[in-house]
């Protein structure tokens, strides 16, 4: 088929492939290319610090679904460091190596006196004790039950920056008038974890010693051994369980989900596997002011928290 235009018609024609092409050009200049998304800010890593209060498999065992609840909640990369001594705990943030930690009650009096740390929450047992208290013990065979009794043996501590393990045997030796507690035994030696020490006199490495309640009795349930031949002398008054507290630098957004998600966690699901993991039912807010049994417990044997040097002779 052949079009045949006129004069008039082809005119119009050319007008209309003119606007066409204009047209084109206007809308080519006109948009611009679509913006490329913005990449997500990379996640937040976190670094909370471990107490050498267990062997160092168990205290991995127990506190990684806890790290792992907290990055999913939070959105942040929660990592744990577990330190080789109590004392480190104060070392590792004062070189902002720590976001925050899970304090015992005197490294986290320590912590909040010295570094300003902020204490967000604690854990309650599954018996609801959210406390803990420090035990002094020796093995039953011995005959151990004086001060007099103890002269000439020998004596194993845990760490000097631990409640249990340090404070509560030099009160005892203060209120049985034992001054120096160097010449008054054979030897002493600082075991490092809770455990060991416990184990050591149980052993026969050590004749007596002191440590936690908790994992005393923790240890208890799969060694008898321990109850059965051990005994205990002494009990300390009670302490806040190991909280955890944040530096005071840390984003405020951040801190206030990690203790949101610590404090809820209780009420779902996955919440509660963690918590079983961990051996507790909940964790409970924690306040400065539950550190003062410490404290006062420290200035009552004259440590000065302030200017005390905790690092193991």
């Amino acid at each position: 088929m052949r079009l045949f235009f006129g004069r008039d018609g082809g005119w119009i024609l050319l007008v209309a492939l003119f606007l066409i092409f204009m047209a084109g050009c206007r809308d080519g200049r006109s948009v611009a290319p679509a913006p490329k998304a913005a990449s997500p800010p990379p996640a937040a890593k976190i670094v909370l610090g471990l107490l050498p209060e267990l062997d160092i498999f168990v205290q991995k065992k127990r506190y990684e679904p806890i790290a792992r609840y907290l990055s999913e909640k939070t959105g942040a990369q929660v990592k744990l460091k577990i330190l080789s001594r109590y004392g480190n705990i104060l070392e590792n943030f004062q070189h902002e190596e720590l976001d925050g930690a899970f304090f015992g009650s005197f490294t986290g009096a320590l912590a909040i006196k010295r570094l300003g740390v902020e204490p967000l929450a604690r854990p309650e047992y599954p018996d609801g004790v959210s406390t803990y208290s420090g035990l002094l013990f020796a093995r039953k065979a011995n005959g151990i039950k004086t001060a007099k009794d103890m002269q000439g043996k020998i004596f194993v501590f845990v760490d000097k920056a631990t409640t249990a393990g340090w404070l509560l045997p030099l009160y005892f030796f203060r209120a049985q008038g034992i001054r120096d507690y160097r010449t008054w035994f054979k030897d002493t030696y600082f075991s490092g974890t809770h455990e060991d020490a416990i184990l050591d006199v149980l052993t026969g490495k050590a004749d007596l010693g002191a440590a936690k309640d908790l994992v005393f009795y923790r240890l208890a349930k799969e060694n008898p051994r321990i109850t059965e031949e051990l005994e205990i002398l002494a009990v300390s008054p009670k302490v806040p369980a190991n909280a955890l507290a944040v530096r005071p630098g840390l984003d405020p957004a951040l801190k206030s989900a990690l203790a949101d998600s610590l404090l809820t966690m209780h009420q779902n699901a996955v919440g509660r596997r963690a918590l079983a993991q961990f051996g507790a039912s909940r964790f409970i807010a924690t306040e400065v002011q539950d550190y003062a049994p410490v404290i006062e417990y420290a200035e009552g044997i004259g440590l000065d928290l302030a200017t005390y040097d905790y690092r193991n002779d």
